[in-house]
């Protein structure tokens, strides 16, 4: 088939794009002939919380990856839509993410469906955002009137479909493995590179730093006494995205000074596997999910996990087989976490998380794409 992808992309850094060519990289092992379309603007300045959109890892190889979106310029969406509908390709597929990328990509969307060969696919993160804004749904089914068949990564957002349309074929696919960045390398090594103590024993929490993915549920949890009692510090690894303040009032507020590692620059694509080499386990106390990337990379990395019962995050990790399920409150985190190190859980979650994973190829994101096409 001919593919184009219309989404995040190199140079732009993050989750987003790592999806996106990774996908891309899939379709072109099996055969397909593929093109990535991004964005020349993706988030206006001041929309954008982080310091930087843009990557500086070396482009990837081998992708045919154009930059020619614009998402505030209505003439653009109309430009870049005839470029890519004159194509014809077979399947175009955009990853969506957010309602107000909704005017953009379901504008581009419609217009390619005009050469009336072109089925467009979207792989959905999720559509009720968890950090909701006024229009959110107006937005968002204005895009979902835009596609022929929706892919969801998680049960939730399977349901969530609904909302918006309830004839358009849908199927549930759950979020592939992230395993491009890199080999797993030996505990040793990650340490040296981190500057890590190796007598001690860390917790990880990876990713970009927003309200609802919990942090300040995790140092409340990590206040609890029976922690001090043991040689473990909690690493906390990504780039703040709200108000860093409050996080670290937070940690003098419980006395946990001296017991967190603070690594919050963004984490680049090439050092992403020392993170969780250097783990024990990986901790994510999300107030509200659907599913996460981070649990596709500590998948890839062979980690234990310890996820909250929210959105889909529950699907991917059994209670007790390769982590815990808890309920978001500090005190169930902090349970569970003590459970892990006094009962040394480490080898057989190991164990498991190596079985558990192949449930995760992405192949079987490709599948569901092409049943949806059948």
């Amino acid at each position: 088939m001919k593919i184009a992808i219309i989404g995040t992309a190199y140079p732009y850094r993050g989750g987003l794009a790592a999806f996106n060519e990774r996908l891309a990289n899939e379709f072109i092992t099996q055969g397909h002939e593929v093109e990535i379309y991004t964005f020349t603007l993706q988030y206006p300045s001041f929309l954008f919380p982080g310091k930087t959109q843009y990557s500086d890892e070396p482009a990837p190889e081998k992708l045919k990856i154009y930059r020619k979106i614009n998402s505030i310029n209505f003439f653009n969406w109309i430009k870049t839509g005839r470029e890519i509908r004159k194509k014809q390709p077979d399947v175009v597929i955009i990853k969506f993410w957010l309602p107000f990328m909704a005017p953009c990509l379901g504008t581009i969307a419609r217009i390619i469906r005009r050469n009336k060969k072109t089925r467009v696919i979207t792989i959905l993160d999720n559509l009720i955002p968890h950090e909701k804004r006024i229009g959110d749904r107006i937005l968002t089914s204005y895009f979902a009137k835009s596609v022929d068949g929706f892919v969801a990564m998680s049960h939730s957002v399977l349901t969530e479909i609904d909302i918006f349309d309830k004839q358009k074929p849908r199927i549930f696919s759950p979020h592939p493995l992230y395993d491009n960045f890199g080999e797993k390398v030996s505990r040793k090594d990650a340490i040296e590179k981190l500057e890590l103590d190796k007598n001690t024993r860390y917790i990880l929490f990876f990713g970009f730093i927003r309200n609802y993915k919990g942090l300040d549920l995790l140092l409340e949890a990590f206040s609890d006494k029976r922690f001090r009692q043991k040689n473990i510090q909690l690493l906390v690894a990504g780039e703040f995205y709200n108000n860093s303040e409050q996080y670290f009032a937070l940690e003098k507020q419980l006395n946990l000074q001296g017991q967190i590692v603070w690594r919050t620059n963004f984490i680049p694509d090439s050092e992403v596997r020392f993170y969780f080499a250097a783990a024990d386990i990986v901790v994510q106390p999300y107030k509200a999910a659907t599913q996460s990337g981070v649990t596709q990379i500590a998948y890839h990395f062979e980690k234990p996990m310890l996820v909250t019962n929210v959105g889909g995050l529950a699907e991917i990790v059994p209670n007790g087989k390769v982590g815990y399920v808890v309920e978001p409150f500090a005190e169930a985190v902090a349970d569970a976490m003590i459970d892990f190190f006094e009962n040394n859980r480490l080898n057989d979650f190991t164990e498991n998380s190596v079985k558990e994973k192949e449930k995760y190829s992405w192949g079987k994101i490709t599948e569901s794409i092409e049943k949806l096409l059948c």
